[in-house]
């Protein structure tokens, strides 16, 4: 994983409240594992005007106009501003894996699923909670004439908004610390292989039996 940099990016407004993680990435999508290449269909069936399938080329599909992902505005967001509860429903981690894939970093709601939290933090998306009232008036500046930008400086905890000035962050220590050095559970793992390699070469001595 790589480690979080700080840095500046769009804000793209997605004014819903309990968007599940079928509707971030639907079902028939599950097949691969692969990681990579959900971006395309990431909110597929809000996105797009016809029914997706896996492998499918999408550079032709035909696209619902009345979708903020697909507003020209928004080019290039990297930024996911949303409602209370995202990420609700499956524990999929390939609604993860579709934010990531379409290029989007950072993640501010009011509230987000606790599996979907878990998940976007393994997979190096940053998932910030802010209270209701700060999080409208971000939707007021994102939805104006002109798109909305944020620095996001995650070493000093805080956002500064175009139009809003500098926004307190408060996330868990270990979260910070896992973010700031790219460690996912595999990383932190590695952290300690000195340690395992001892422990391995202990008990081999002590029970050689047990290895063959």
């Amino acid at each position: 994983m790589k480690p979080f940099e700080n840095f500046r990016g769009i804000v793209l407004p997605l004014d819903r409240a309990n968007v599940d993680t079928d509707a971030i990435i639907p079902k028939q999508f599950l097949k691969s594992i692969a990681r990579t290449g959900f971006g395309p269909n990431l909110f597929d069936e809000w996105r797009y005007l016809d029914q997706g399938e896996p492998g499918q080329d999408c550079s032709g599909r035909p696209l619902n106009p009345d979708f903020v992902l697909n507003d020209p505005k928004y080019a290039g967001a990297n930024i996911l501003l949303t409602r209370r509860n995202f990420g609700c429903g499956s524990s999929r981690e390939h609604a993860p894996w579709a934010l990531a894939d379409h290029g989007f970093r950072v993640l501010i709601a009011p509230s987000f699923a606790d599996i979907f939290h878990q998940n976007a933090i393994k997979n190096g998306l940053l998932p910030i909670v802010l209270d209701e009232e700060i999080v409208d008036e971000l939707f007021e500046l994102a939805t104006g004439d002109e798109p909305l930008t944020i620095d996001v400086d995650l070493h000093n905890l805080k956002l500064d908004a175009e139009g809003r000035g500098t926004i307190e962050i408060d996330i868990d220590p270990f979260h910070h610390h896992c973010l700031i050095h790219g460690l996912d559970d595999i990383g932190l793992t590695l952290t300690h292989a000195d340690d395992i390699a001892a422990y391995e070469q202990r008990r081999a001595a002590e029970a050689p039996w047990l290895f063959g």
